[in-house]
């Protein structure tokens, strides 16, 4: 019997069954971190004029490419925390470095509330707030990758599509609430206060996630799949070990995991984070409007995230991801110029990039896991996704800010999205089809010596 009670036991398909309730708790428990982490993005994205006004040097486009490139720098970072906490999670499981990494993020979120003005303590401010942004992103390095695997090998196979959508679901939800939460404040308190100190009362709440989120993983035992191969002695025994199996054996599904990153990151941070930015200053929307557009869309793509994540478990992981890449790369020139229209343009250009970008988000926690056998999968997982995401996730709203600025021409976004999904395409082609696949192994899920996969049909309720 498991700590909270449940049981767990081998199915025909040889992986463990455990109790829904079990289940729900773990996908509870992991999506908490992705709606913590999320939370401190929609913040700072919807709060970066005031943020810029207050901590950074310089007036307008200069202090707010300055705000930008500081949020960037926390995404540098991620691939050292996916080296560290990766091989940690491995060897010593999944529950305990989810653990820290949660309390370390919200606490690197309330911090920034607290960074004392650029008026008062002049360069120590930007400083300050860049040494946060590092700390946050060393703990998202461990935290996504880790939170993701714990959903995965939680999940019954014939529904680890469905299951994992609810992860991105706390993607969308905390992303939504930082941004409705800053937007709130800015109706509430006006333009004079949010600059002077209403900015800084969002980010104070990130203490109280920070513990729901402990408490959830701590009411949770280890998942089945890592305590099968603690049973069987299969973990890795050293770090260095670790990475240098990594690299020898599992070169190939990290370089594809990375170029499906590159797809999923440059199209996910130009259309969440940047948006508000983009139609403020390339468009010429209001301040308020450009921050209802894309919570308007976000909300929207929640509802379908769901019936693509059911979607990834009849029809196949691959298939969605097609319709999704092809979709972005057919409609990101037309939508970007519908979005230059107006209010209403923006808000139906947003939604159809939104929605067609939705079957890649609701898929990841599906998908990336089980790219890789359970012995190397968190640190495979952290660290071909941190890596990519450094490279071309969190630096695309300063990109394209940098870019449009050079080139005067305000489809650059487009632009880079199409790019990105060709890289992701190419990536795609030798991705294993993994739906329905047990990833209890220590071989590649998908492949010809894993076991195979289940037929479809969704698990009767216990």
């Amino acid at each position: 019997m498991d700590p909270d009670g449940s049981t767990s036991q081998h199915n025909n398909g040889g992986e463990a069954t455990v109790e829904p309730a079990t289940v729900k708790k773990a996908i509870s428990a992991s999506a908490i971190g992705n709606f913590t982490e999320w939370f401190d993005y929609g913040l700072y994205a919807y709060g970066v004029t005031y943020i810029s006004a207050a901590i950074f040097p310089g007036e307008g486009t200069t202090a707010t490419l300055l705000a930008l490139m500081t949020f960037a720098v926390s995404f540098l970072v991620r691939p050292l925390g996916g080296f560290v906490w990766g091989p940690l999670g491995d060897r010593l499981g999944r529950r305990r470095v989810l653990a820290i990494t949660i309390l370390v993020m919200a606490g690197a979120t309330l911090c920034v509330g607290l960074v004392p003005s650029y008026a008062m303590i002049g360069l120590w401010a930007p400083a300050l707030m860049v040494l946060l942004r590092m700390v946050q992103g060393f703990s998202t390095g461990g935290e996504y990758g880790g939170a993701a695997t714990f959903m995965a090998e939680y999940a019954p196979s014939r529904r680890r599509g469905i299951m994992g959508s609810f992860l991105e679901f706390g993607t969308l939800a905390g992303f939504s609430a930082g941004a409705l939460m800053m937007l709130g404040f800015s109706l509430v308190l006006g333009e004079d206060q949010m600059h002077s100190w209403g900015w800084r009362l969002p980010f104070l709440l990130a203490a109280p996630l920070g513990l729901i989120g402990l408490y959830l993983r701590s009411r949770l035992d280890e998942t089945p799949a890592f305590k099968e191969l603690e049973e069987s002695g299969e973990q890795e025994g050293a770090v260095g070990t670790e990475l240098k199996d990594l690299i020898r054996e599992y070169r190939g599904p990290i370089l594809r995991l990375g170029g499906l990153v590159v797809a999923l990151n440059v199209v996910n941070y130009t259309l969440l984070t940047y948006m508000p930015t983009y139609l403020e200053t390339s468009i010429g929307l209001s301040t308020d409007m450009s921050l209802v557009v894309p919570i308007i869309g976000m909300l929207s793509m929640m509802v379908f995230l769901p019936f693509a994540g059911l979607a990834s478990d009849r029809f196949g992981r691959k298939p969605v991801w097609w319709i999704s890449l092809a979709g972005l790369f057919i409609a990101g020139i037309p939508m970007f110029m519908l979005m230059s229209t107006g209010v209403v343009g923006a808000i139906i250009g947003f939604a159809v990039l939104g929605l067609l970008y939705v079957p890649q988000l609701a898929t990841i926690s599906a998908t990336f896991p089980a790219m890789f056998p359970t012995q190397v999968r968190f640190a495979g997982f952290a660290i071909a996704y941190n890596v990519s995401t450094a490279l071309f996730g969190g630096t695309a709203p300063a990109i394209n800010d940098w870019l449009i600025n050079v080139t005067g021409d305000n489809l650059v976004p487009a632009y880079y999205m199409m790019a990105a999904c060709v890289v992701g395409a190419i990536a795609l082609i030798k991705v294993p089809e993994t739906a329905r696949c047990p990833i209890n192994s220590t071989e590649i899920p998908g492949t010809a010596e894993a076991p195979a996969q289940l037929d479809y049909e969704l698990e009767p309720s216990r």
